[in-house]
């Protein structure tokens, strides 16, 4: 009896969860007057799907939640058939109603978590119609090709390629390899399409974010160039070089967490200490300045070209190979060498490399740690010194003090990771 009242109660629950997301589809269709289905109509359709599933389960009949389906299709295509409006062909409406029936299913499948993100998600592409419609009309030709060479980097080229190690110690292994090309190309593209659609409008933050994702590197050049001479800019620019790098560690620990879970704590860690001095000291040093006028851009190529996408590939490939043969045979300090020589002047690499290491058991967590964080300061280093003789003097107290602040942390947490060890 007590079994029976709780399965009521675990039903009801599921009802509920069921109901409340058509409700929330169907109070952002409320918005829309030309749409023919509002707050009841989804609630109802949600509750349909759940319902149909448990019948289909209660009857060892799956197939009624697919006839369920194909009703509320007929229903939704039958009405605007018998009421068309010019103006919208409404297929929108059709697909959101579908789509509500199919996640009241996944609730009462089990799938609760899942179902309540997609709700979340397709409430927020109805909702936002107008500003998607709107970075639709803005992207140029570049812009789509650049998306649809990314399609192709990862939906086409990574699934034929083997996954297999070749070469010397099977170091190579071709799906990897490019499944790294896709992971930055991905990072890198966020980053880019921030800063062709929104980088000029938003201003310090954006730029530095978004210039942070696509490369660090790129926008500390230009920053530096921009401030060489001009007081009033040397301060938004030491801002803007110190938040594009702070990203550079979020985008390490992120790596980590895609590539190498293991790695991914002490990672995250030591990045952690170079990442909150550094952000406590850019927000103590954030002014708003009403004239700096427009910031500029850093001018960095399209991550997705199939010629980038391959030289990475290339370079991961070599820098991997050159890891994997030195941890062979020299050991970590030989790997540690890599990482400061190559983090120089690109970090990806050599952290992707560690990283994948570390993931095929060839080196532990606190090894690959270890040879990001070097990577990691060597190429801090590399950029402050850069910037300071690009800059000259105006930029020298903004960003040494910055970047000296997350070396530091870095240098900290490496000391005493290598103290615990």
């Amino acid at each position: 009896m007590e079994f029976a009242h709780t399965q009521v109660l675990s039903n009801m629950q599921l009802l509920v969860i069921s109901a409340g997301i058509g409700f929330l589809i169907g109070l952002e269709r409320e918005r829309n007057p030309a749409a023919r289905a509002g707050v009841r109509t989804f609630t109802l359709v949600a509750l349909f799907g759940a319902l149909a599933t448990f019948m289909g389960q209660l009857t060892a009949a799956p197939w009624i939640t697919a006839v369920g389906l194909l009703a509320v299709a007929a229903m939704i295509i039958a009405a605007h058939l018998r009421h068309p409006d010019p103006l919208d062909a409404g297929t929108t409406s059709v697909v959101a109603v579908l789509t509500c029936y199919l996640l009241g299913a996944m609730v009462w499948l089990g799938q609760t978590p899942l179902a309540v993100i997609v709700a979340v998600a397709v409430t927020a592409l109805l909702y936002f119609k107008t500003e998607l419609s709107g970075i639709a009309s803005r992207l140029t030709r570049t812009e789509w090709i650049s998306m649809l060479q990314f399609a192709t980097l990862s939906l086409v080229v990574l699934p034929i390629l083997p996954d297999k190690g070749y070469g010397p110690y099977g170091a190579i292994n071709p799906h990897q390899v490019w499944w790294m090309v896709v992971l930055i190309s991905g990072v890198s593209l966020a980053g880019y399409a921030g800063l062709r659609l929104f980088g000029d409008r938003y201003g310090t933050l954006l730029v530095g974010l978004a210039g942070g994702l696509v490369s660090s590197t790129a926008t500390t050049l230009i920053f530096a160039r921009h401030a060489r001479g001009d007081m009033r800019f040397a301060s938004t620019a030491g801002r803007v070089i110190l938040l594009a790098n702070l990203v550079m560690l979020v985008r390490l620990s992120l790596f980590a967490a895609v590539v190498a879970p293991s790695a991914f704590m002490p990672i995250a860690t030591s990045m952690a200490a170079g990442l909150i001095p550094g952000a406590l000291f850019l927000l103590l040093s954030w002014r708003r300045d009403a004239n700096t006028g427009s910031l500029p851009l850093p001018q960095t190529r399209n991550p997705t070209e199939v010629r980038v996408a391959i030289g990475f590939a290339v370079m991961y490939g070599a820098v991997l190979l050159i890891s994997t043969w030195l941890t062979e045979t020299v050991g970590t300090s030989g790997l540690y060498a890599v990482a400061l020589a190559s983090g120089l002047t690109d970090v990806d690499a050599i952290s992707l490399s560690s990283l994948q290491l570390q993931a095929s058991g060839k080196l532990a967590p606190a090894a690959a740690a270890t040879a990001v964080v070097l990577a990691a300061l060597s190429n801090l280093a590399f950029k402050a010194g850069t910037a300071l003789v690009i800059g000259g003097r105006e930029l020298a107290r903004p960003v040494a003090a910055g970047m000296g602040l997350v070396g530091g942390g870095l240098a900290c947490a490496l000391v005493f990771q290598q103290s615990m060890g």
